[in-house]
């Protein structure tokens, strides 16, 4: 199929390549480039390498199989941990609390935020979202990573 005059597809904005697959990325914040999914990959790759979200993400549920699932608990201490996709498709294993902000060192801290769907008020999943732009007040709750509680975190 032909592109019209003057109509032309999105540049990645690292690597200047054009095609399908370049597109604005992230889930709640985006990141305001538009980039290629080799890209996409290794920017996302390197971001959760530095934030700690390199958790392997749950097996999909099947609702036909009647198993039991057990919660999630972290392989080194055994402790439940909660497990969330990033706002960068990636994956991070944090507490089942809350702490205040002056307990956690900045590296660690993290919310959830739960997006919406487009033209309702219901929400459609909850993302994690690691606080570091605007530090939070020391009495402001926030959730730790695991990475941080772990009694057998080798660091």
């Amino acid at each position: 199929m032909a592109v019209p005059h003057g109509v032309s597809q999105p540049e990645c904005l690292l690597c200047s390549s054009n095609g399908p697959d370049v597109r604005e990325r992230g889930r709640i914040i985006p990141l305001s480039a538009d980039l290629c999914d080799r890209c996409w990959n290794r920017v996302a790759n390197e971001l959760a390498e530095c934030e700690g979200a390199t958790a392997i993400p749950d097996p999909e549920f099947d609702p036909d199989v009647g198993e039991w699932i057990e919660p999630r608990t972290c392989r080194q201490c055994h402790v439940p941990v909660r497990c969330y996709p990033t706002n960068y498709d990636r994956w991070v294993e944090l507490a089942t609390f809350e702490l205040p902000a002056k307990k956690v060192p900045p590296g660690h801290r993290w919310r959830l935020m739960r997006p919406k769907a487009a033209n309702t008020p219901i929400p459609v999943a909850t993302v994690a979202i690691r606080v570091g732009a605007i530090d939070p007040t020391p009495g402001e709750p926030v959730i730790p990573a695991h990475e941080f509680l772990c009694l057998k975190h080798e660091g």
